[in-house]
């Protein structure tokens, strides 16, 4: 069997490459397709020496650090692959793989971490966070997204069977496609995370610095609680922002290496998440160092973190994305965190762990195949009657 493996862009090492990761341990014969490579020789260990088929808008002007920009071209530069050869399509979708177009006796399977979502219901955050409300540029922008959307929607035709990586994004591809999906929630590296049970007198949060994770509210609330402390790694466009809301009592440590965030997430009391995720990983790793997470109550965190409702919390939901909502998660984990135990937290983790993933992405590949096979039986077996 044949197998491709059809990535949207590779550009760092983050969620979903992690899934790529697991991915290519499963199938490691497979080829891998991808519009972009430009991992650094840092970030390119888990494709293990493996050759990257890219499209051509990796030669395209600038495509290094403007490779988004481009996103109206990438429904035409995924289509150009030529996937004929292969019996099992697998496509790792957040944006565009799982429109590459695949035939009648070929299987494609994708495991979608979201409908494109500035496409879709995330379209006027988009929009508003870009400065593309109005004007030429707003209508152009708005143009292409409609666009993308019909696009996008026509090619869900083309996939046989969805993965979502969590009951929230099985609800989005309802949604927007109108197709069911199995839910396997994707892997984490909890064995990495070690368990510590001893925590100190601060909180942590952590994340790409990128206007959907929030992390400016975060500081902001912080900064509001002098008495608290409050550790803040990852880097990004959001920086400056992030630095001008910053109080005394908070420190921005920017990029760090994952030893400095395993070693702060083990000591923390908790860590704070504020962005409505698909999934979440970064929760998954800090409960899998013992730490209790308070988090926004919507998205995959609801799916990850045992709430105070829960016979065994892990952690503690806010209920918006604003300062004094924050405020509020942090002063009820104060006065109810006791009964969060950092061994349930553990526990709670390693429900997401890499050969979990494995072994039931591996289980839905296998009985999907098994229905294929039957069903070419089945056609071989129909009598074709003579016209005489």
């Amino acid at each position: 069997m044949k197998v491709a493996i059809v990535h949207d862009w590779l550009t760092t090492y983050a969620g979903s490459e992690k899934v790529l990761e697991q991915m290519l341990e499963l199938f490691p014969e497979a080829d891998l397709f991808s519009t972009v490579d430009f991992l650094s020789g840092s970030e390119r260990q888990f494709l293990r020496g493996k050759e990257v088929h890219t499209s051509f808008i990796q030669k395209l002007p600038l495509a290094k650090k403007k490779y988004r920009q481009y996103l109206p071209l990438m429904p035409m530069a995924v289509e150009q692959f030529d996937l004929s050869p292969y019996d099992l399509i697998l496509s790792s979708s957040h944006a565009v793989s799982k429109g590459v177009i695949t035939g009648p006796n070929q299987l494609h399977i994708s495991y979608v971490h979201s409908p494109i979502r500035y496409a879709w219901d995330l379209q006027h955050q988009y929009l508003k966070e870009s400065g593309l409300q109005k004007g030429l540029k707003g209508m152009a922008a708005k143009w292409m997204l409609s666009k993308i959307r019909m696009w996008d929607y026509r090619t869900s035709n083309g996939v046989d069977y969805f993965i979502a990586n969590s009951g929230f994004i099985s609800s989005r591809i309802w949604k927007v496609y109108r197709r069911e999906s199995q839910v396997i929630y994707p892997p984490a590296n909890v064995s990495a995370f070690a368990y510590q049970e001893e925590k100190d007198d601060f909180y942590l949060t952590a994340s790409r610095m990128v206007p959907y994770k929030k992390m400016d509210l975060i500081v902001e609330a912080f900064s509001k609680m002098p008495d608290k402390q409050l550790v803040v790694i990852g880097d990004g466009p959001e920086m400056e922002k992030v630095r001008q809301r910053a109080g005394s009592n908070v420190q921005i440590l920017g990029y760090q290496e994952d030893e400095v965030l395993i070693e702060r997430m083990q000591r923390a009391k908790a860590f704070v998440f504020a962005a409505e995720e698909d999934f979440g990983i970064t929760v998954v790793e800090a409960q899998a160092c013992g730490t209790p997470v308070i988090a926004y109550g919507k998205g995959g965190s609801l799916e990850t973190i045992q709430g105070l409702d829960s016979p065994n919390p892990t952690g503690v939901f806010f209920e918006e994305q604003s300062v004094g909502s924050i405020i509020a998660g942090v002063q009820r984990f104060e006065a109810e965190g006791r009964r969060i135990s950092p061994e349930q937290c553990r526990r709670n983790a390693m429900s997401f762990t890499p050969d979990a993933f494995k072994r039931n992405l591996k289980d839905f590949i296998d009985a999907k195949l098994a229905v294929k096979s039957a069903s070419r039986l089945r056609s071989t077996d129909l009598e074709i009657p003579q016209v005489l």
